[in-house]
């Protein structure tokens, strides 16, 4: 009975020091916490400050805007009553803050230049496109807007499918989804295009057999080692995606596709742009 009070003691005492070290290794823990809190704290308040202070310069600039936008309406000299240089810097002011006003309408149609035509009747929409920070082509897409929203005139390559994507995106009210939509369709032909034309500058081993126009099929020709050719399909039925969605293989030796090492090569076409997976590919030794 001794023995096992003793033991239980132990037990108990050894929880104590258990006990003891996890908050002893919690101490550090709580300065580092307060200090990370501070810290917010601090990035809040700055920022509330910094918020409140623009709201104080943009209710100054609107007063100053307002006898500037009636002498335009009226037409009228009138006098402001500062001197000529304070007279300038209120103007100067004032149209910072009409220019911030467009900017936040450009903004508001998803960020795309566009004019009026058509006497105002119409809009005409510029569709930029790029690739890895490289712009490329510019489309131009025209609006009617009166009595219904409808497209004019444009210069989308006609595999764009624009009527249907309109009616997904319901033009009528929602123009801004619309011209995104139509946006993606075109940076994504336009990105798997750039890839082609980087795969025929950069790889000259790899013979380009077949692709159409809107570069939804590309079929690749490898020479791997031992001097055997292997046939690629690349098909990219996500028409808003860069990346193919299907990888076929074919070659004389049956056994090479189903092979490890080109069931990883496969898996990264599908998941790396095609000129940077043959860079990889290459590396490796598994094509000439």
């Amino acid at each position: 009975m001794e023995g096992a009070s003793t033991r239980g003691v132990l037990s108990h005492l050894s929880l104590l020091e258990v006990q003891a070290r996890s908050r002893g290794s919690q101490v550090p823990q709580q300065p580092s916490r307060v200090k990370e809190l501070k810290a917010k704290v601090e990035a809040l308040t700055s920022q509330r400050d910094q918020l409140k202070a623009e709201l104080q310069i943009h209710k100054k600039l609107q007063k100053l805007r307002a006898p500037v936008d009636k002498q335009r309406v009226d037409g009228e000299d009138e006098e402001m009553d500062v001197d000529s240089e304070s007279s300038e810097l209120f103007h100067l002011m004032a149209r910072h803050s009409e220019l911030m006003d467009l900017l936040h309408a450009h903004n508001l149609i998803g960020g795309y230049d566009a004019i009026t035509t058509n006497r105002g009747k119409s809009m005409c929409f510029s569709l930029a496109t790029q690739y890895e920070g490289v712009y490329l082509d510019t489309y131009n897409l025209e609006l009617n807007l009166k009595p219904n929203v409808r497209i004019s005139r444009h210069n989308i390559p006609p595999f764009i499918p624009l009527n249907s994507l309109a009616e997904q995106s319901d033009l009528q009210t929602d123009v801004r989804a619309f011209l995104a939509t139509v946006s993606q369709h075109l940076n994504a032909f336009a990105g798997r295009r750039q890839q082609l034309k980087l795969v025929k500058e950069q790889h000259k081993s790899v013979e380009v057999m077949e692709s159409n126009l809107l570069c939804s099929i590309l079929v690749l020709m490898f020479t791997v080692p031992k001097k055997t050719p292997l046939l690629c399909t690349l098909e990219y039925t996500d028409h808003t995606r860069c990346l193919p969605t299907q990888v076929h293989l074919n070659c004389e030796d049956e056994l090479l596709p189903d092979s490890p090492k080109w069931k990883k090569n496969c898996s990264l076409l599908m998941e790396v742009p095609v000129h940077r997976a043959l860079t990889a590919i290459k590396k490796a030794s598994d094509i000439i």
